[in-house]
């Protein structure tokens, strides 16, 4: 049998909701810096051909810098990236938050300006765009004719 209807057996809880993985900013900002050093010692391998004269040689794997990401640092820290959305909107996380994602971008891009990563791929995750303006200048189609009034 279940419990009654329009019981209060909730309020009896110690706690509600599960415990936070990271319930303080210092410990949470540690963590992110594991995960640059990570990346920075744990470069993806680019496999390419190395030619000399005519002669294709045998591929190569040559390293390269692997970026920093939000969605791999979530994973490298076993959270979703809505639990780093709802970190952000906490007061003494803003700040770790804040920093951890300049960290992210700025390596995103100086990676990008110095041909290590794809600009395209960085401007898209970075929200870059180049914007024209574009002025709508009414021109008649057959310019001899004149317009009707």
């Amino acid at each position: 049998m279940g419990a009654p209807k329009n019981n209060k057996f909730w309020k009896l809880r110690e706690k509600h909701g599960r415990n936070q993985i990271y319930s303080d900013p210092k410990e949470l900002l540690d963590e992110c810096y594991k995960y640059f050093k990570y990346c920075d010692k744990n470069p993806w391998n680019k496999m390419d051909a190395i030619r000399s004269g005519k002669n294709v040689g045998e591929p190569i794997a040559i390293p390269t810098q692997r970026p920093y990401t939000l969605a791999g640092m979530c994973v490298y820290l076993g959270i979703v990236k809505q639990t780093w959305h709802n970190m952000k909107e906490k007061k003494d996380f803003i700040d770790v938050i804040t920093h951890v994602e300049e960290v992210i971008e700025t390596n995103q891009l100086e990676g990008a300006t110095v041909g290590v990563y794809n600009h395209n791929i960085v401007a898209r995750l970075l929200g870059l765009k180049e914007r024209t303006v574009n002025e709508n200048i009414e021109q008649p189609l057959f310019p001899d004719q004149k317009k009707s009034e």
